[in-house]
């Protein structure tokens, strides 16, 4: 996982409101490498969709909304594209061929006067240039492979004639249909069961190994993060807080908000004698208007300096190799 395919550098996602300019994402920076998973892990409202969304510039046009930064798409041969600045002739090329989302709420995704069938046809036919025979017979095997019974008959199912689950895969079938370089999944198993999301991971894993494929993943499930990321990064009000390998991050994690996320997972099997109340962090994420200042995680933390933390936004700061974190006071609390 050497050979970058995405690389974003200073994401930055400005809102106009009553109130004024509001920043949701500020300064999010990583790159992605082909076969390789990152995982966008944080609170809701932590900016998460957002810098998904901005990605593929799905956001508000301006003067609504005004995304800087930029976030390079690099083909097989070098060639390199800033998804930012591209025409939108461009970015309609690219989109669900070269660079696909499953987004989080299928229900408002899905177009509801239109078959499922349809919609798993329209880039097959659009990117791939397939036949609508070919198309549906392909639309067929993706909706199978998702784990959708009956699949010829569901192809001329409406969105609102599937279940929320059967609607998230069918999602996941538009997405995977061009087998794209990078795919963005926000939230993909949320309305899953267990058995289901299981068998959506392997889907997406295997898809990986057998195309290469680069894939950011959002999600606020720890646990799917333990087992299908190879990177995390922890997001905090619009700010990248804590970014390292998976393992790393797991077994040492420096910011205090990635500590208050991994302690408020549930044990399965409690240790003999360990039984003690789940641990929760205190408050909530604040809203984009009403962010303290400095620090905006230091109201919950139980590690806060005021007079240090109060003062400036700490900057991302490089910890060890390949390990950066976001707090002032990540050597005292670890």
């Amino acid at each position: 996982m050497t050979t970058p395919v995405l690389e974003v550098d200073g994401l930055t996602v400005r809102f106009a409101a009553e109130a004024g300019t509001v920043q949701a994402v500020t300064d999010v920076s990583f790159s992605l490498s082909r076969g390789e998973t990152v995982a966008l892990v944080g609170e809701s409202g932590s900016g998460k969709s957002v810098t998904s969304l901005a990605i593929l510039r799905l956001t508000p046009d301006p003067p609504f909304c005004a995304v800087s930064g930029r976030a390079v798409l690099v083909d097989r041969s070098g060639s390199r594209q800033d998804l930012l600045t591209a025409p939108e002739q461009k970015m309609r090329d690219l989109r669900g061929s070269r660079v696909a989302m499953i987004f989080q709420e299928p229900m408002t995704a899905l177009n509801p006067v239109l078959t499922v069938g349809e919609q798993v046809m329209e880039p097959l036919i659009y990117h791939r240039g397939l036949s609508r025979r070919d198309a549906s017979s392909t639309a067929e095997d993706l909706l199978a492979q998702v784990g959708i019974p009956e699949p010829r008959r569901r192809l001329a199912s409406y969105p609102h004639q599937l279940s929320g689950g059967m609607r998230q895969r069918a999602m996941i079938a538009m997405a995977l249909a061009c087998d794209p370089d990078v795919l963005i999944a926000d939230e993909p198993t949320t309305a899953l069961d267990v058995t289901v999301q299981a068998q959506v991971l392997e889907l997406l894993q295997s898809l990986q190994q057998r195309t290469g494929m680069a894939m950011i993943f959002v999600t606020h499930n720890l646990g799917v993060v333990a087992e299908i990321a190879d990177r995390v990064l922890v997001m905090y009000a619009g700010r990248v807080v804590e970014s390292a390998p998976r393992d790393l991050l797991f077994n040492r994690p420096l910011m205090p908000y990635t500590r208050g996320l991994l302690a408020s997972v549930p044990e399965l099997i409690p240790a003999a004698g360990q039984r003690k109340p789940l641990q929760t962090i205190p408050g909530s994420v604040p809203a984009p208007t009403e962010l303290p200042p400095g620090c905006p995680f230091a109201p919950r933390c139980d590690w806060v300096e005021p007079a240090l933390c109060d003062s400036a936004v700490p900057p991302l700061e490089q910890a060890a190799e390949q390990h950066a974190v976001r707090c002032a006071r990540w050597r005292s609390c670890n």
